[in-house]
């Protein structure tokens, strides 16, 4: 009988993050700086990220090793699994063979953690003292807060404020890990009060939380700003989810025909993903596919362009699929595809064909994520119902000829369970975000 769960031992964790950068076909266009408009150097964004850091963020090295201390804590969760979803399987009557990689065994429940430790260390390494950040439905945040504590760090949460009111018991675990929390819109930067006096009624949105948390690093000297997704080294820190994913496979005796992650920034589907890509590059048939919903349709029906990463404009510009930076997406419970932007690197292998971007609706989300945990035991959080929707679409597409399937489970849901008590009431509904607000949103794009 094949195992259901294919382990590693610690010693077989991968040592080393894979920086996809040098792989990407034509490249990917550099930050530029939004009042000059030309190539943003390193100290351009030293006020606001360490060094190590920003020397991850432009680095063109294939490879980077993980530091002893980040490798140590990272043994508290990792490696972590790899599953056969057989019972999954046998409920849809598929002959196609669907794995996940489990990534909700972190402290914090999600992938986030892998950057969040990472990040954390670095901005001690440099004496950094406090790190301010935003998150969407707190899965960032829970990661941050759990980071900093480990490095005696104090840690400021802005947490969107449609997320912050549906979802109580993230902010439990940040407190428990010794974060401070505000809802964003606040009234504690320029930021918050300008757009609370604006728009009073606002659900809030990354952008904005963004904003609040950039503006906050920037005023204070002990502190730095972090950030969970789109940006490089972020997407480094998520390879070793691909790198273990990859002999975890070898381990199984498969190999991916699919591979499937949601997308919000695009952090998780990458870590997946971009260690797999020299294996398509090189003539593996492979076929990747990032799902996010149809209510922020970011790499759907966005557009490819120069863009802020926050609603105040104060990042720099990032080439990337948008939404415009004045987007705010309806209040779905998949806080944390709630971005309007997409990383540069998945935007890039996007534009390339490398990637398949797809979008599905939350009530069938919810209906897939209630079926995994009815076949499988685990409650999937709002996000990773969107690859799980995905991996059942594609195991049933054709029954002459079943793929293997292999998806991130980037989190579990148990911090969600109002999220599924409104879908099981039937308060839950589908948003297709109209096709004037899209243009009106992207209207203001900056000239480049």
């Amino acid at each position: 009988m094949q195992e259901k769960k294919i382990n590693l031992k610690e010693r077989e964790m991968p040592t080393r993050w894979y920086n996809v950068m040098p792989d990407i076909p034509n490249g990917v266009e550099p930050p530029l700086d939004p009042e000059t408009r030309q190539p943003a150097g390193p100290e351009k964004l030293a006020p606001i990220f360490p060094m190590g850091l920003l020397e991850q963020e432009m680095s063109d090295k294939r490879w980077i090793d993980i530091p002893r201390e980040i490798q140590e804590i990272y043994h508290i969760w990792r490696p972590s699994p790899l599953v056969r979803a057989n019972n999954l399987e046998k409920a849809l009557g598929t002959k196609a063979k669907i794995f996940f990689k489990y990534e909700g065994v972190s402290p914090s429940g999600s992938h986030k953690t892998n950057s969040a430790v990472a990040q954390a260390y670095y901005n001690k390494q440099e004496g950094v003292k406090r790190l301010s950040t935003e998150t969407g439905a707190g899965q960032w945040g829970s990661a941050l807060s759990f980071a900093t504590h480990k490095f005696g760090l104090e840690c400021k949460v802005y947490m969107v404020r449609v997320s912050f009111e549906q979802k109580p018991y993230r902010k439990s675990m940040m407190n428990t890990y010794g974060a401070e929390i505000v809802a964003s819109p606040s009234s504690d930067t320029n930021t918050g009060r300008r757009i609370i006096e604006e728009f009073p009624d606002t659900a809030g949105s990354l952008g904005i939380a963004i904003s609040e948390a950039v503006e906050d690093a920037a005023s204070r000297e002990d502190t730095k700003y972090a950030l969970g997704s789109v940006l490089n080294h972020v997407i480094l820190h998520q390879s070793i989810i691909g790198l273990e994913a990859k002999k975890q496979m070898e381990i199984a005796g498969e190999y991916p025909d699919v591979l499937i992650g949601c997308c919000g920034g695009g952090s998780n589907f990458a870590g997946l993903a971009t260690p797999f890509l020299t294996d398509k590059l090189e003539g593996k048939k492979l076929k990747m596919i990032g799902v996010e919903p149809a209510s922020c349709p970011t790499l759907t029906r966005g557009l490819l362009a120069y863009d802020f990463g926050d609603v105040a404009r104060t990042t720099p510009l990032l080439y990337m699929y948008t939404l415009g930076h004045d987007f705010i997406p309806p209040g779905i419970h998949a806080g944390g595809l709630r971005y309007h932007g997409m990383s540069p690197i998945i935007s890039a292998l996007v534009r390339e064909k490398i990637i398949e971007p797809t979008s599905v609706h939350q009530l069938e989300c919810f209906e897939s994520g209630v079926l995994f945990a009815r076949t499988e035991g685990i409650i999937p959080a709002p996000e990773t119902c969107h690859a799980i929707r995905a991996a059942i679409i594609e195991a049933t597409r054709d029954k002459d000829d079943p793929k293997t399937i292999l998806f991130n489970f980037s989190g579990h849901g148990l911090l969600d369970l109002s999220s599924y008590d409104k879908f099981h009431a039937g308060q839950l509904q589908n948003y297709d975000y109209p096709e004037e607000d899209i243009i009106a949103a992207t209207r203001n794009l900056p000239r480049v």
